[in-house]
């Protein structure tokens, strides 16, 4: 539903490169799940297509068989009352990336009638339920603000009513735009054939059931009001439908811009796609790694977090193996590019992404499906009605009155605010406690989730190294240990340098100065610090200075790496002094936080990349029984897809890129929001505060928000049925109606601002 969709026509004859190519097109127009199941039931019609289309993604994969035209399937789509395109070729976010998207204006499109109506609306709401304000001629000053809400505010509503009248179908849209023109030209009538254009014309609080011509009444607050209502659930719907695709590119932005490529023995600054397999480039600390490759000069520390999730940096040199978009922390380093383009890990994992979100099954919306039996069997009464009036030697008049009457009353008012009163409220709650919740899909999967897989690092550990013990040699006293060491480190810009010296800091205050420093390539830092050559790194570094770990400090040494910890070693002045254990740290709330989940009926699994040692020790920490550990990044999907086979309804725990395709493939995503933004985008829960407390929040605050729309549709829905009864029978006072539709509304907003008590445990 769209006045500004992109497509191509049908005429435009396109083939797959391969035989057997699967094509997704972008599908434009759709307004429901009910549009998605009826585009692909046209399309997997067709001889030899195989087709699925979903509707949160606007997309349609299609897979034909050898030599097929798309441009059947273009046109079959168009036939349907849709539009199809091929998806614009993806664009460098180096370059400037494409034009503006036609989704982004259509967004923009519903925005500004959103806007428009409540300017509106308001004032014609208010007249209508205050007498007091009805001041002579009120009705025309109604009039004059309600028609460019109902004609061009609603104009989607119409549009997307009328393409499904000429394909015999009926959702949401067509009771709307029903609803709203027969209260719309009813209105008109009264007030131009009727005597409510009469001067002095006021709505009274006159509550009894009696027959009526109507004659004396308008309906425009209905009209406006129900515009307005319905406008702004759909604004917020295809908002969070927007920004599904945001993951993909905030994947690709996380690239190298450009890269110092080596040709005839000197350095030219290229863009990124322009380098080739085999191209030789250099890589200076603190740079992105442009590409996939092969390290051929150089060692140094790279930082893969990013990609792995794990906040150790890997220790590279001469033949080893590098992945592009990762840091290098260290030293120079020439590497061979090996995969570029779509060839690299960055953009299989953006793949991933995509295959999962276009592969997840959307949940149809309750108000569709109820709709697809109600808006037939509400225009069927209708009809009736003024046929059995007429039929009755009933004036025409009356019988019209009657008929309209059930058009009016079932128009879906208190429907309309049912899903995004309750979502607002939900969200907004959710919001002040650090939880975003992207839509109304989400809630459905929050009811069946029974099993929670964690991500450890930066969910259940802070992801960052820290220093978690000093130990000083007999004689060596603490303080100054960290004050020689932290010195030298915070020279160096290795992760493990700087938790050292942060905590040297805390402990002991500002550092002095080194007055020599050299980085010694995998190994660790030395240099002169007041007077004392001072080593840091490595137990062989030391070694080769002569200077050896007492038997304690080494078997101090061995436990702690055995617990997945990064020993230091130090000395200085001939001899080791001591060691300091860097590690990453169990998050203070995560054993909480694994409890509140177990309470809510779910199982926690842990999953890392990590070795299993360090994994059993930090599950064993918060409470955690089942671990999957030595995942590599690409196989993070697989595991939750391989519980899900087995039966289970997965809510995936995580923060990085390598979670990003775990995230989309679970049934339920939620991010830590201090995580990478492809993270954030793939899931759909965002928990700001990096809090794993806030995980069960928002299960709790999802179930709640779900309920609270079920008693508003029930209620919604409960009024319609009872109140046509009352108007096909003539016995509906206008003002009654007006009344009992204003009371159904505020019911249903009285019982969605519920949610602003719920409160974090």
């Amino acid at each position: 539903m769209s006045d500004t969709t992109s497509g191509t026509t049908s005429g435009t004859t396109v083939r797959p490169d391969e035989p057997g190519t699967t094509v997704d097109l972008d599908i434009g127009g759709m307004t429901c799940a009910s549009c998605a199941m009826r585009i692909e039931k046209k399309l997997n019609r067709l001889d030899g297509v195989s087709a699925t289309v979903n509707y949160a993604t606007e997309k349609a994969k299609v897979t034909t068989p050898p030599g097929y035209d798309l441009g059947a399937v273009v046109a079959e789509v168009e036939k349907t009352g849709y539009t199809a395109a091929l998806p614009a070729p993806k664009e460098d976010p180096r370059s400037g990336g494409p034009a503006v998207d036609a989704r982004d204006l259509e967004l923009l499109s519903l925005r500004n009638r959103l806007v428009a109506s409540v300017v509106l609306a308001v004032p014609v709401i208010a007249l209508a339920m205050v007498p007091a304000w009805q001041f002579t001629s009120w009705q025309w000053a109604s009039l004059t603000l309600a028609a460019p809400v109902i004609l061009w505010a609603a104009w989607p509503f119409h549009q997307a009513a009328w393409t499904n009248l000429r394909h015999g179908a009926a959702t949401m849209d067509t009771l709307v735009s029903l609803g709203v023109l027969s209260a719309f030209l009813w209105s008109l009538y009264a007030l131009f054939l009727g005597t409510a254009g009469e001067p002095g014309m006021t709505h009274g609080f006159e509550l009894t059931i009696a027959p009526s011509d109507g004659a004396a009444n308008i309906y425009l607050e209905v009209a406006a009001g129900v515009t307005m209502f319905v406008l702004a659930g759909r604004y917020f719907e295809k908002r969070s439908k927007r920004q599904a695709g945001a993951a993909l590119r905030a994947l690709l932005e996380l690239g190298a811009k450009d890269v110092a490529v080596l040709r005839g023995g000197t350095e030219t600054r290229i863009p990124v796609g322009d380098l080739a397999v085999g191209d030789e480039f250099v890589v200076r600390p603190g740079e992105k790694i442009a590409t996939d490759g092969v390290v051929v000069a150089g060692s140094s520390a790279v930082d893969a977090s990013m990609l792995t999730g794990e906040s150790v940096p890997v220790e590279v040199g001469s033949g080893d193996t590098v992945a592009g978009a990762t840091v290098n922390a260290g030293g120079r380093l020439v590497v061979r590019a090996t995969q570029v383009g779509s060839g690299t890990q960055l953009a299989r994992i953006a793949q991933l992404v995509e295959d999962a979100q276009s592969g997840k099954a959307e949940v149809q919306r309750l108000a569709d499906r109820v709709s697809g039996i109600f808006v037939p069997v509400v225009i069927a009464i209708a009809v009736a009605t003024l046929g059995v009036w007429l039929g009755g030697g009933f004036p025409v008049t009356a019988a019209l009155t009657a008929a309209v009457a059930v058009l009016i009353i079932a128009c879906p008012c208190a429907l309309g605010l049912a899903t995004p009163t309750a979502l607002l409220v939900g969200t907004g709650r959710g919001a002040q406690l650090g939880i975003l919740i992207k839509g109304p899909e989400v809630l459905e999967s929050t009811r069946r989730v029974d099993t929670v897989v964690l991500d450890k690092t930066g969910t259940v550990t802070t992801g960052r190294m820290a220093l978690l013990d000093v130990v000083p040699d007999a004689g060596t006293d603490r303080a100054e240990l960290l004050r020689l060491a932290g010195a030298l480190e915070d020279a160096s810009e290795h992760p493990v340098a700087q938790a050292i010296a942060k905590g040297a800091t805390q402990e002991v205050g500002e550092l002095p100065a080194p007055e020599s420093f050299e980085s010694v390539q995998g190994l660790g830092v030395q240099g002169v610090v007041d007077g004392h050559a001072v080593v840091v790194g490595r137990e062989a570094l030391l070694a080769d200075w002569s200077q050896y770990l007492p038997r304690d400090l080494a078997e101090i040494k061995v436990q702690a790496e055995g617990e997945g910890k990064t020993v230091v070693a130090v000395g200085w002045d001939g001899r080791a002094r001591g060691i300091l254990v860097v590690a990453d740290q169990v998050k203070p709330t995560s054993a909480v936080a694994v409890a509140q989940l177990v309470a809510l009926g779910l199982t926690p699994v842990l999953l890392t990349g990590d070795n299993r040692a360090v994994a059993e020790q930090v599950a064993a920490a918060v409470g955690i029984t089942e671990v999957i550990a030595e995942v590599m990044p690409q196989d993070k999907a697989d595991v939750v897809a391989r519980l899900q086979a087995e039966g289970k309804v997965v809510a995936m725990v995580g923060d990085g890129v390598n979670d990003a395709p775990a995230l989309a493939q679970a049934d339920l995503g939620l991010a830590m929001g201090t995580g990478t933004d492809a993270a954030i985008e793939a899931a759909d829960i965002t928990l700001v505060r990096g809090d794993l407390t806030s995980a069960a929040d928002a299960i709790r605050l999802s179930r709640r928000t779900l309920g609270t729309i079920k008693a508003n549709l029930f209620w919604a829905f409960g009024y319609n049925v009872a109140a046509i009864p009352l108007a096909a029978f003539g016995l509906l006072n206008p003002m009654l109606a007006g009344a009992a539709m204003a009371f159904s509304s505020v019911f249903v907003v009285g019982n969605s601002l519920r949610l602003r008590s719920f409160a974090s445990r």
